[in-house]
């Protein structure tokens, strides 16, 4: 499991305790990305190992970091957690167990017996997004802009030298990468929360901004030539 994080202090041992409870398998791997605070050690004292990032690079950044690691570690399969307990660990057996068929496995707020929801430009966004992004999968990803997701080992070599670093972007971003890499994208539905300590570090602007960010890095991204992690190619 990979938990980027950044000032989760007062979450981040609740999250790994319940990852956890249901994966007691699991090696769990935290990225402390420039932490000003206890992050790196309560995670630590709760068991996980941690990579400390001497500055804030952004989710990207730390995940690449996290992939990288898996990468060199011989690791079949990476589960990525929010570190401030909007993911459900309960629910990380259906995103595992999709990497059976799939190289990449997107947890999905949006479904039938979902609450959640999104108004505004920020819908439209979204939705934009997940028909660029569902096209260039041919597969149906209604949230592309999820951080509760896993990859399988041909995802893991791959991101490990192109999963985006920039903050904006890297979820849809690396999804673009990966459909233009030809690797398979399926989606699962899951429950998210809201942040179980503090506030989102961005309001609702900058949500939205980041949006219409993701969907320019999106477009970038579909113009970029990227290496088949099997052959070696440029696709």
């Amino acid at each position: 499991m990979a938990i980027p994080a950044w000032n989760e202090e007062p979450s981040i041992a609740g999250v790994i305790g319940k990852v956890k409870e249901h994966r007691p398998d699991a090696d769990i791997l935290v990225v402390s990305d420039g932490s000003t605070d206890r992050t790196a050690q309560v995670a630590e004292a709760a068991g996980a190992q941690v990579a400390i990032l001497p500055f804030n690079v952004g989710v990207g950044g730390a995940m690449r970091t996290a992939f990288l690691y898996a990468a060199r570690n011989g690791y079949e399969a990476m589960v990525q957690v929010d570190a401030d307990g909007q993911h459900e660990p309960a629910e990380l057996d259906a995103l595992i167990d999709g990497l059976d068929d799939a190289d990449i496995v997107v947890g999905t707020r949006f479904h039938p017996n979902s609450t959640y929801g999104v108004w505004g430009p920020r819908k439209w966004a979204m939705k934009m997004l997940s028909a660029a992004i569902s096209r260039m999968a041919h597969s149906r990803i209604s949230d592309p802009t999820s951080g509760f997701r896993s990859a399988g080992p041909r995802a893991i070599a791959l991101f490990a030298v192109h999963y985006p670093a920039e903050y904006l972007g890297d979820t849809v971003g690396s999804l673009a990468i990966a459909s233009r890499s030809g690797l398979r994208i399926k989606e699962a539905p899951v429950t998210m929360y809201f942040r179980e300590y503090g506030r989102p570090s961005k309001n609702a602007l900058w949500a939205t901004l980041y949006l219409g960010r993701a969907s320019l890095a999106l477009i970038v991204t579909a113009l970029q030539q990227t290496r088949n992690p099997d052959s070696g190619d440029v696709e």
